[in-house]
Order: C-alpha cells, then sequence, then structure tokens
C-alpha cells in the first residue's frame, strides 16, 4: 500500500536528483537566483540548481566556427563584388556572453557582415585580390574589439572567397594575357640584345686576328659540308692565303 509518506519520499528524490546537472569540461553554468544574477560561472563538474528559484545557462567555451554569408561589396573604385569570410571566436567571460547581449552567436554573425561591408568597401579591387593578410588582420581586431564587452574574443578571421563579375574576370584576363605578351617580348628582347653584344665582341676579336676570321670561315665550311648532301661552292677570298703568301715571300727574301 502506498501511503502519503512514500509518496513524498518519492516526490523528494525526484527534486534532488533533478537539481543535479552535470557540465563537461568545456561548458559554464550561469546561475539566476530570484532573477539575480549569481557572482561567477558555474563548472565544470557537478552543480546544484535549485529550481524554480534557480534557472540556468548552459555556455560551450569552445572555439565557434562561424561562415559569414557572401555580402555584396562596392569597392573603392566602383567594382561590385561578392566577398564571403569565416570568424573563429570563443566565449571568455559566460556571464558576459549572456547578460550584456541577447543572443551573442547572432549579434557576432551580425556584427561580422556590417564589418566585412564596410572594411572592403575602403580598398580597390587589386588591394582586396593581394593584400588578403592586412585585411584579415584588420577584420580581426576590430572585431575583437567591439565583441570585448560581450565576453567574446575573435582569434582570427579569414576571407574565403571573393566573386568577380563575369566582364571582371575577362578584363582581368585580357590585362594577364598582355602582361605575359609584354614579358616574353622583353625577355626576347633582352637575349637578342644580349647576342647582338656578343657578336660585337667576336667580331672585335676577329678584326684584331685575321687567322682567327680565316679559321672562322673554314670550320663554317666544313660544318656546312657535313650538314648538306649536295655540292655547295664557296668563293675562296685571295685574302685567305694572304698570311701565307707573306710569310712565304718573308722567307724567301
Amino acid at each position: 500500500m502506498i501511503t502519503p509518506g512514500i509518496i513524498v519520499i518519492g516526490i523528494l528524490l525526484i527534486y534532488l536528483f533533478s537539481v543535479v546537472n552535470i557540465l563537461r569540461e568545456y561548458e559554464r553554468a550561469v546561475i539566476f537566483r530570484l532573477g539575480r544574477l549569481l557572482p561567477d560561472a558555474k563548472g565544470p563538474g557537478m552543480i546544484l540548481v535549485f529550481w524554480p528559484i534557480d534557472r540556468m545557462e548552459r555556455v560551450s567555451l569552445r572555439t565557434v566556427t562561424m561562415d559569414v554569408p557572401a555580402q555584396d561589396v562596392i569597392t573603392r573604385d566602383n567594382v561590385t563584388v561578392k566577398v564571403n569570410a569565416i570568424v573563429y571566436f570563443r566565449v571568455l567571460d559566460a556571464s558576459k556572453a549572456v547578460v550584456t547581449v541577447e543572443n551573442y552567436l547572432y549579434a557576432t554573425s551580425q556584427l561580422a557582415q556590417t564589418t566585412l561591408r564596410s572594411v572592403l568597401g575602403e580598398v580597390e579591387l587589386d588591394g582586396l585580390l593581394s593584400q588578403r593578410e592586412e585585411l584579415n588582420a584588420r577584420l580581426q581586431a576590430i572585431l575583437d574589439e567591439q565583441t570585448d564587452v560581450w565576453g567574446i574574443k575573435v582569434s582570427m578571421v579569414e576571407i574565403k572567397t571573393v566573386d568577380l563579375p563575369t566582364e571582371m574576370q575577362r578584363a582581368m584576363a585580357r590585362q594577364a594575357e598582355a602582361e605575359r605578351e609584354r614579358r616574353a617580348k622583353v625577355i626576347h628582347a633582352e637575349g637578342e640584345f644580349q647576342a647582338a653584344e656578343r657578336l660585337r665582341d667576336a667580331a672585335a676579336v676577329l678584326a684584331e686576328e685575321p687567322i682567327a676570321f680565316q679559321l672562322r670561315y673554314l670550320s663554317t665550311l666544313t660544318e656546312i659540308g657535313i650538314e648538306q648532301n649536295s655540292t655547295v661552292v664557296f668563293p675562296v677570298p685571295v685574302d685567305l692565303f694572304a698570311p701565307f703568301l707573306n710569310k712565304g715571300q718573308g722567307k724567301e727574301g
């Protein structure tokens, strides 16, 4: 037979079990007692929450990875692009995160979107594409400063993708192609200039040594004779034999 005493004991046991809460290592509990915030956040481990006079809010201290939706950004040189980013942040003060802002996740997301548009709107398109590290650091500093009153620490902001209009992509492709052609022409011109210098130096050496010029002439004839199957007739300049004739005349004299 169930007596009123057993019923009371059962109710007390159920209540005692219900007031026991287990918090993980990365969790903290913000407790309001009769509407007033208790001084320090509780946890981790086992804590007691005596409802209905106590109300508990669980807060995770792990780093949150928030994907900022793509934003339409107008750069300083009036180019419209779509940019999205990733924000990494975590709660440092659980009490501030619960008391000072209604929903710190939503508030941080909205703040990240507006900050992304305002900061990237101050730079030109070339800067947006080439200065990612500087822009990431600037976004992180601004968000960290503004969320500090919420007990939140923004550790990193990364610009994820920058989507350009189709017309701008074509224009940039043409510009890149023109730049590659310019570099190719410059390299070719430098090669021609260096080759001309070497030929000039070789001509100067051959002019100083006539015998070297004649030997080079004979070497060229030999190379052509090896490579060609047909007979090639070259006129032999009389000057080719002048050094030998001069030497012969010197001996006779």
